[in-house]
C-alpha cells in the first residue's frame, strides 16, 4: 500500500500469494522497490513457515518420545515388582482399592482400558498398564506370576469372571479377590478360581445396618482397619515353611509380644475358630488373625497386615 499505492484488499492478496509462494502473478506491475520488497517477503515467509512446521514436528515427536519412554519406565518398574497387587479395573471400587493400598504403602499395578479411568490413574501417578485384563500377555506384563494378589474390580461380572479364570490359569497359587454386582455371579466366580467374592452393595447394606444397631462396634472395627496413628491394627500370620511356626503353640509364638491379641485361627481345611486357646498347636497351612501394635506384628514373619 505504501510502496505501490495498492488498495487494502489488493495489498493483502498480493502479500498472501507471495508469502505462500502460490505464484498467481502480480495484481499490478511492480516497480523495482516493489520487487525488492516482494523478494524480502518470499524469504521471510519461507523461513517463518519452516520454523512453524519444525516447532509442530518437535512438539509431536517429543510428546510421542516422552510417551514411549514413559511406557518403557512403567514396564521396567513392573518387571521389578514381586509380591505386589494387581487391580483390574479403575472404576469407583478400583479407585478405593488403590487409595487404600497407597495409604499402606503397598506396591500395585492398575490394569485398565477405559480412557477416562486411564486419565484418572495417570493423574494420580499410579503404575498403570493399558490393556485388557482377560488377555494372558497383559496379565503377564503386570507380573501375575509374581504377584501376591489380584483384584478383579471391573464393572462387568462377566469380565471379572474371565479375569479370574485367566489369572488362575497363569498362577494357580495366586490369591484372587473378585467384585460381583449380582448374587448369581458369585458361584461362577468361585468356580472360575476366585478365593473371595464381594458385592459392594451387600457390604454397604450390612455396614449401614450394623452402624444403626452397633455403632461403637463398627467404629472400633473401622479404627483397626484404617491404621490410625498409634492404634492397634489387624494382621494375619501364614503358617508356612518360611515362617517356621508349624508345630509351635500360640503361646510359644506370642508370649514375648504383650500387645498382640489372637482373634481367630483359620486352619487348612477352612474351619475358622474365634479366640483359640493359647495351647493350640499351629499346623502347616493355618492362618492366625491378630490384633496388636504394628511394630510387634512386624517382628513376626511372614505377616499380612490388615
Amino acid at each position: 500500500m505504501i510502496i505501490e499505492g495498492f488498495s487494502f484488499f489488493d495489498a493483502v492478496y498480493q502479500t498472501v500469494t507471495t508469502i505462500t509462494t502460490a505464484g498467481f502473478g502480480e495484481v499490478e506491475p511492480l516497480s523495482d522497490a516493489g520487487r525488492a520488497f516482494t523478494l524480502f517477503l518470499i524469504v521471510v515467509g519461507i523461513i517463518v513457515i519452516l520454523y512453524v512446521l519444525s516447532c509442530i514436528t518437535q512438539i509431536a515427536v517429543e510428546g510421542e518420545l516422552e510417551s514411549i519412554l514413559g511406557r518403557r519406565r512403567m514396564h521396567s518398574r513392573m518387571r521389578a515388582l514381586k509380591d505386589h497387587y494387581i487391580v483390574c479395573g479403575f472404576g469407583r471400587v478400583g479407585e478405593e482399592i488403590a487409595l487404600e493400598f497407597v495409604s499402606r504403602d503397598l506396591p500395585f499395578v492398575v490394569v485398565e482400558t477405559n480412557q477416562e479411568a486411564i486419565g484418572r490413574a495417570e493423574r494420580r501417578g499410579y503404575l498403570l498398564l493399558i490393556g485388557d485384563a482377560t488377555n494372558d500377555e497383559i496379565l503377564k506384563a503386570a507380573g501375575v506370576e509374581r504377584a501376591a494378589c489380584l483384584l478383579a474390580a471391573s464393572d462387568s461380572d462377566a469380565g471379572n469372571t474371565f479375569i479370574v479364570l485367566t489369572a488362575r490359569a497363569l498362577n494357580p497359587g495366586l490369591f484372587i479377590v473378585s467384585r460381583a454386582a449380582y448374587p448369581e455371579s458369585e458361584p461362577r466366580m468361585l468356580r472360575a478360581g476366585a478365593d473371595r467374592v464381594f458385592s459392594p452393595y451387600n457390604i454397604a447394606g450390612k455396614q449401614m445396618a450394623l452402624t444403626a444397631l452397633h455403632p461403637l462396634v463398627v467404629e472400633f472395627i473401622d479404627t483397626l482397619a484404617s491404621r490410625r496413628d498409634g492404634a492397634p491394627i489387624l494382621a494375619e500370620i501364614d503358617v508356612s515353611e518360611v515362617s517356621g511356626l508349624a508345630g509351635r503353640t500360640i503361646h510359644d509364638v506370642l508370649h514375648q509380644f504383650p500387645s498382640i491379641v489372637v482373634l481367630g485361627l483359620d486352619n487348612a481345611a477352612g474351619d475358622l475358630r474365634v479366640g483359640p486357646a493359647t495351647d493350640t498347636v499351629l499346623r502347616m497351612g493355618d492362618r492366625v488373625i491378630l490384633m496388636g501394635q504394628e511394630s510387634e506384628l512386624e517382628a513376626i514373619r511372614p505377616v499380612r497386615a490388615g
